[in-house]
């Protein structure tokens, strides 16, 4: 509780809810403090984001997200992955990081409270020119981004790289972190948002409005697709006849979500030379050095949409879910 040791406090505010649904299912309530385990950080959280991924949770749809998130009600009371913050306490064996030390990194047991007990390795120290509300904009939607140009698309120095949703949460950490690897990027997103996808280093943008990228001349070595607007054979027409097409927007039926596009983009990838690669990303200790490299050198900068206090964190996932942000959307402890 702010103001409060941990040493002393038994428990803490939190978002909390009890059964999957709408964002009014969150409840701010007062729940148990975590206890460091060894190898365990106790972080009080200064900030913690929210991206698309938390509303799906939180929602409980698709329903194959309750194969892993808890089948009648979710497994984890409090939502978020996304975190940064000062280590309140350290767990047995934790020698990296130290008391009072800012921090920012992912937690699979929830963000959205005072304090979160997150292990060692899933922290890494926020960067000197960074504030604690623009480190928690980072985790998932970066490492997404970085991963999917670095690792699945393999990018080089003078290719062209599209993104889809460059002004979102993944998009604008995606256009910034193409043009970091040398590649010339285009950024597609609405009119309100062309000045800004140009601030992040975009070589040129398509206003969807107006423009239809798939029905152009221009074709691009890479595409990150994080709205998927189009149909899968009409994207593959903007593509090099070897390029690389990454689906990422995770939407989908309510039964099985992405699944259905994603066994198709999968199946197509044998008869053709392009290479059709969905992905889900994988939260790594490496990865976020990497980011925060990054970071530190300026390379890569958070956009930040709007704040919210933790009381209205129902409204902050409530804006998520609509799907339009501006970058990213951070609540505040």
């Amino acid at each position: 509780m702010p103001g409060t040791s941990p040493a002393r406090a038994t428990t803490m505010r939190a978002a909390v809810q009890h059964r999957y649904g709408p964002p009014s299912v969150l409840e701010p309530s007062e729940v148990a403090l975590p206890i460091p385990g060894p190898g365990d950080v106790l972080v009080r959280v200064g900030a913690a984001s929210v991206h698309p991924g938390d509303y799906f949770v939180m929602t409980g749809k698709p329903y194959v997200l309750r194969l892993v998130f808890g089948l009648r009600r979710p497994r984890h009371g409090i939502p978020g992955r996304d975190l940064a913050g000062v280590v309140a306490a350290v767990g047995e064996d934790v020698t990296a990081l130290r008391l009072g030390e800012k921090v920012f990194g992912w937690s699979t047991a929830g963000t959205l409270a005072e304090y979160a007990c997150v292990p060692a390795d899933h922290l890494v120290p926020v960067p000197s020119s960074l504030s604690v509300l623009e480190a928690a904009a980072v985790p998932t939607s970066a490492m997404t981004a970085l991963q999917a140009l670095r690792d699945v698309a393999s990018v080089r120095p003078g290719q062209t790289v599209l993104v889809t949703g460059a002004s979102g949460g993944v998009g604008s950490f995606a256009v910034q972190i193409a043009k970091a690897f040398g590649t010339e990027v285009t950024g597609v997103c609405s009119t309100r948002n062309a000045d800004l996808v140009r601030s992040l280093g975009a070589d040129h943008v398509v206003d969807y409005t107006r423009t239809d990228f798939t029905g152009t001349e221009k074709r691009y070595d890479v595409i990150l697709d994080n709205v998927e607007a189009q149909p899968l054979a009409a994207v593959r027409r903007a593509l090099t006849p070897a390029g690389t097409l990454i689906p990422n927007s995770g939407h989908g039926g309510r039964w099985l979500g992405p699944l259905g596009r994603i066994v198709k983009a999968r199946v197509l990838s044998w008869f053709t030379r392009q290479r059709l690669r969905p992905f889900t990303s994988v939260e790594k200790h490496q990865d976020l050095l990497t980011l925060a490299d990054l970071l530190a050198t300026g390379q890569v900068t958070p956009v930040i949409d709007r704040t919210y206090p933790l009381d209205e964190a129902a409204d902050a996932l409530r804006y998520v879910g609509a799907g339009h942000t501006r970058g990213k959307v951070v609540v505040t402890l």
